[in-house]
């Protein structure tokens, strides 16, 4: 295969947007016009799903849910007065508070300003804040920001010794049901360092929560600086446009207006019925060609700019939670799913380009390029010398930029011409506004790819069923603790999981005596083999 096509082929799949510089590239996906207008009232069908879901739709028949997260952008068409005016009203209520702590009418406890923010969440409620931030930090961020995103002690611990100043550090704490436990554990700890520093966390403290909820609770009763409500119409993975992502952004500064107003207009050219102006449709039926309508293919994200490498990492969540599901909405057993996985262009050149061109065919690749060589964002000024790297040529007439373009099509072109298939999205710059876009098309996408596959993209119960066993793996440990405790001899795992009556538990129950060993909760006498170890409580 040539790793051309043809400039009719080209023109027919090359999909631009005068007004947004957006454009999106199907001519390497090898489908024919016979089969993109044998799909195209299928797609016509999904755009007319996602339409009723934007009306207020139920998609959750066993909650009696919404999907509202296309409302948080355009309030207007909520299905109802009440959902239009609660939006407005957060909006207005996160320009007001990061302007106050802007200004220093909100302060820190040592009559400071406020200089950092911590984010405490977890998958939707950190993923999207993070990528969002690396995609637009620059030196002009009016507070820095970091993120605890797991229960990992360590990893608490590295990021809160990173803090550069822990009394003028603000809190964000987002949790929608307000138990997610990750999210309760890197609080307590937060809340912890404060104690330890001497000063009052409340006055620090800020909750992203549903109204109601044990957070919402924690924090009325501790008289946290502010709070912030989320709604059961908003799912986490979906949540970036909501105070989740734009109370942060609002506070370092970044414009949440612009970033709204590029997903709107996303949304606003994903509504068309007419698929071939309609780039999210032409992405799902991108999708559901390469993996034949069964996630049968990888899909391997490669953006080329830096301020994207957590794009990928993003839709991970967005993509698999939202599709990965053992039934169809008929409750037939169908095992669906899109596995997502990425880095940067070009590191990847240098990491794994050899084993997609080359190697086991699984995957398609959708490349994301960006026609300017520097962001708006970035900004040079704090350096002693004025420079500009876009402009620097490292050989004649090509500069650093340059190379990056040239390896972003010469990779194209090489899967290509080996029969890998590729979408390419194209924006003109990295800002607030094309990143508003970016998230909106990928939302959008999934949704119309969900209806083409017959799954609810909006319900997750793999994630529950996870959340379930790790609560009864905690139970198990507590009546481990309870009958070793008054265990009057070290004993086995086998004899502990007799003692308990749970047979079937014995190497869940070997695994976590070796953790709480490994952390000086319990001792371990040595047996002839590490199986026959006995282990009985330490003391102190």
């Amino acid at each position: 295969m040539s790793h051309l096509v043809s400039w009719e082929i080209f023109q027919e799949r090359f999909m631009y947007d005068a007004q947004s510089g957006f454009a999106l590239d199907t001519s390497r996906l090898n489908y024919s016009s016979e089969y993109e207008q044998a799909m195209e009232s299928r797609i016509e069908d999904a755009v007319g799903a996602m339409a009723r879901l934007e009306e207020g739709s139920i998609a959750n028949p066993d909650e009696g849910r919404m999907v509202g997260h296309y409302w948080l952008r355009d309030s207007a068409r909520a299905p109802s007065e009440e959902i239009v005016n609660a939006i407005n009203v957060v909006l207005s209520k996160i320009r007001d508070f990061a302007a106050r702590i802007h200004s220093g009418e909100i302060r820190p406890n040592d009559n400071g300003r406020f200089e950092h923010i911590l984010v405490i969440g977890i998958g939707g409620s950190a993923l999207g804040p993070q990528f969002v931030t690396q995609a637009l930090s620059s030196t002009r961020d009016k507070l820095s920001i970091s993120f605890l995103d797991n229960t990992d002690p360590d990893g608490m611990a590295a990021t809160i010794a990173r803090i550069p100043a822990l009394s003028k550090t603000l809190v964000i704490v987002i949790s929608k049901s307000g138990g997610t436990k990750e999210t309760r554990n890197g609080q307590l700890v937060a809340k912890k360092a404060f104690e330890a520093a001497g000063i009052d966390f409340s006055r620090h403290f800020v909750a992203v929560t549903g109204e109601g909820s044990a957070l919402d609770a924690t924090a009325r009763e501790e008289g946290w600086l502010e709070r912030f409500p989320m709604w059961d119409w908003v799912g986490g993975r979906t949540s970036e446009f909501s105070a989740v992502g734009l109370l942060p952004l609002a506070l370092q500064g970044f414009d949440i207006d612009k970033l709204l107003a590029g997903a709107r207009y996303m949304d606003q050219m994903t509504r068309n019925t007419d698929m071939r102006q309609n780039p999210a449709a032409l992405m799902a039926l991108g999708w559901y060609h390469c993996g034949c309508g069964r996630g049968s293919k990888d899909m391997v994200v490669l953006p080329y700019k830096d301020r994207l490498e957590l794009f990928s990492k993003y839709l991970q969540q967005l993509v698999m939670e939202s599709l990965g599901k053992e039934f169809d909405r008929t409750g037939t057993c169908v095992n669906q799913g899109l596995a997502v996985y990425g880095n940067k262009g070009s590191t990847d050149q240098h990491a794994y380009v050899q084993q997609l061109r080359e190697g086991v065919h699984n995957f398609f690749t959708v490349f994301i390029e960006v026609l300017r060589d520097r962001s708006s964002q970035t900004v040079l000024s704090d350096f002693p010398v004025t420079f500009a790297p876009e402009e620097i040529e490292v050989e004649p007439a090509v500069t650093s930029g340059d190379y990056l373009t040239g390896f972003y099509l010469g990779t194209r072109s090489a899967l290509y011409e080996n029969g890998r298939e590729s979408i390419s999205v194209t924006i003109p710059e990295v800002n607030e506004y094309t990143i508003g876009m970016l998230i909106a098309l990928f939302e959008r996408a999934v949704g119309l790819y969900a209806e083409l596959i017959n799954v609810n993209a909006y319900h997750q119960p793999g994630v529950e069923a996870g959340k379930k066993a790790a609560s009864d793996i905690l139970a198990l440990q507590g009546e481990i603790l309870s009958h070793l405790t008054v265990s009057s001899n070290p004993i086995t795992a086998v004899e502990i999981a007799a003692a308990l009556g749970k047979p079937d538990a014995i190497e869940m129950i070997f695994r976590i005596a070796r953790h709480l060993v490994a952390n000086n909760r319990l001792v371990v006498e040595p047996g002839a083999t590490v199986f026959e170890d006995r282990y009985r409580v330490a003391t102190t």
